[in-house]
């Protein structure tokens, strides 16, 4: 096989699209061989590098993932559940690693990309960067040392334009902390409060969400004792660290057994 590893980027026009066809293209082990958007969008037939606004590529968008995936080694798709798991069916079947950074995954949907991942290598995390997947160990660890006289609320703040909530990574991370403590993390789950909520019930673990603006990504992880705090906190500038670890995730997944992988295996934490 090439040392160059042919990639698709779904969702092409969205502004994780074409943060990611920037740097795969700039990518030295990696070559742009398919741009995906849905059916009907304006990117669909157009050169893709016009499109964004730059010097022609050859590479024309197109509405068929199947068609953009032949010959391809991966495929990077942050876009919708619904999309995503379809996608995951037509990437087992290309034998191409799927990358997943797509948020707000209901169970049936896991389950489903469980049934893909028998046959093709999927790396999904809640969130590709470093920094997160490291936080998100710490959180497990400080959880497992603080007993529940430490209550645990998980705060995360994004762009106006997000639509799901809370997000992937905050979900992720409050996951961490109910494994770190040994509870359940639906049972722990408690969302936004509002109105008379009564005394917090110990061994819960709730979620705020905030959106606003052009915030990248910050995500805090609060341990509230009596008389003291803990917080581990990150906070994202940039998107293209996210684009950057599942550039990671696609090339650490050529030379894996099939099955459904995290960024933890990728980063081997």
């Amino acid at each position: 096989m090439s040392n160059i590893s042919g990639i698709v980027v779904m969702g092409a026009s969205g502004r994780m699209g074409q943060m990611l066809v920037r740097e795969v293209t700039a990518h030295p082990k990696m070559k742009l061989v398919g741009a995906v958007e849905r059916a009907g969008h304006d990117w669909i037939g157009q050169d893709l590098g016009a499109a964004m606004g730059g010097r022609p590529t050859g590479l024309f968008v197109t509405d068929d993932p199947l068609e953009a995936m032949a010959g391809a080694q991966g495929v990077i798709d942050f876009t919708t559940p619904q999309v995503t798991v379809d996608l995951s069916v037509i990437a087992a079947q290309a034998r191409a690693v799927h990358v997943i950074g797509t948020t707000g995954m209901t169970d049936a949907d896991i389950e489903k990309l469980d049934a893909a991942a028998r046959h093709a290598v999927i790396v999904r995390a809640g969130n590709m960067s470093l920094g997160v997947n490291l936080l998100t160990q710490l959180t497990k660890q400080v959880a497992a040392a603080l007993d529940e006289e430490f209550d645990i609320e998980v705060v995360e703040a994004h762009h106006r334009h997000k639509v799901d909530a809370p997000s992937g990574t905050a979900l992720m991370l409050g996951e961490a902390a109910a494994e770190g403590r040994g509870l359940d993390f639906k049972d722990s789950y408690v969302a936004a409060r509002d109105g008379i909520t009564g005394a917090r019930a110990p061994g819960s673990i709730g979620y705020s969400a905030i959106r606003g603006g052009d915030i990248v990504g910050e995500h805090d992880v609060i341990f509230a004792g009596a008389g003291e705090r803990i917080v581990l906190r990150h906070i994202a500038s940039d998107r293209a660290l996210f684009a950057r670890g599942a550039l990671k995730a696609a090339l650490w997944g050529q030379d894996k057994m099939p099955g459904h992988y995290s960024m933890l295996d990728v980063l081997g934490l």
